[in-house]
């Protein structure tokens, strides 16, 4: 007989809100960024303003993405339990043997889903490492405009990371961060989706509602 599923609210609105907007920034600074980098459109006239649309948008998407971090740092305690600061690291034990049975049915070790109301302790680790990635972006973007746009906003955002590394190795790292981002947000669709198929607790349908479905299996 299968187990009783309970309706349980997960992701309360402003971590929903924040996954959603950093989804559509990361898209809209990825294009602007590598046309910034290798212009892939080329004006018809001189009075195109092609780059400086592009550097615009780059600008706003970045401020945008700040915005939604500082939020999410919020409400990691202000949240609830599923969205605290704690999931993200293995504290405990029990996060400890959760991480270690979620790694074994990751690698096809073993075949018992790591059943989790929220994140999984894989999953919790994987988001602090883009949690991090986050603020290099945003560190070494705002270090590559203070470049030709000094100021004292652009310094503390970023600007100082100038003393440390020169302003072509800046570049590039902030070119390739992109792309171990995007790498990590595709492995996440992919785990999502397929553990959504395995533990049918509405996981893919959670980040647009906040509920999923769990049949006590889960530890909390």
């Amino acid at each position: 007989m299968a187990a009783e599923r309970k309706r349980t609210y997960i992701w309360e609105i402003p971590v929903r809100l924040t996954h959603w907007v950093n989804f559509f920034a990361i898209i809209f600074l990825s294009v602007t960024g590598i046309y910034i980098g290798g212009p892939f459109i080329h004006p018809t006239s001189d009075q195109s303003f092609t780059m400086g649309w592009m550097r615009f948008i780059h600008l706003v998407a970045g401020y945008t993405l700040l915005m939604m971090i500082v939020i999410r740092v919020y409400w990691s305690f202000a949240g609830n339990r599923y969205a605290n600061w704690r999931v993200f690291l293995p504290l405990t034990g029990r996060q400890r043997h959760d991480l270690g049975d979620a790694t074994k049915y990751y690698l096809f070790v073993s075949k018992k889903p790591p059943y989790a109301a929220g994140h999984t302790m894989c999953a919790g680790i994987a988001y602090f490492v883009l949690f991090l990635l986050f603020l290099f972006q945003i560190f070494s973007g705002f270090a590559l405009f203070s470049y030709n746009s000094p100021g004292l906003v652009h310094q503390v955002l970023g600007g100082w990371l100038t003393s440390l590394m020169n302003i072509q190795a800046i570049r590039f790292w902030h070119h390739m961060v992109m792309y171990f981002i995007w790498v990590i947000a595709l492995i996440h669709v992919y785990l999502a989706v397929w553990l959504d198929s395995v533990e049918g607790n509405g996981l893919m349908g959670s980040i647009f509602g906040g509920y999923k479905f769990i049949t006590g299996k889960e530890w909390e």
